[in-house]
């Protein structure tokens, strides 16, 4: 999909319509002390005692949730980048397979 280098959108801090630079945001992996992550559980004792430990638990030997069936194409994030005030706004959820832009 193609989208132009800059566009006419409105900006938040100069509360009108100016020319905004458009870049591609780049992933991040996210972090293994992040609040959900399974180090993070298991430096804090979770997993340990009696009962159903929900997601703390032992992992099946293989893994019969799977999903069958993957999306061909991915969500990225869009940052435009305000020309006068140099502020940021992030359009996601556009979904393309290839981004191009021209």
């Amino acid at each position: 999909m193609k989208f132009p280098k800059q566009t006419k959108t409105y900006c938040k801090k100069c509360k009108k319509h100016t020319i905004h630079k458009i870049t591609q945001a780049k992933n991040k992996d996210r972090g293994p002390l992040k609040k959900g992550s399974i180090k993070r559980g298991k430096l804090r004792g979770r997993g340990i005692g009696a009962g159903n430990k929900g997601k703390w638990g032992s992992k099946p030997a293989i893994s019969k949730w799977k999903r069958t069936g993957a999306k061909t194409s991915k969500k990225l994030n869009l940052i435009l980048t305000c020309n006068e005030c140099k502020t940021k706004q992030i359009k996601s959820g556009q979904r393309a397979k290839k981004v191009e832009l021209a």
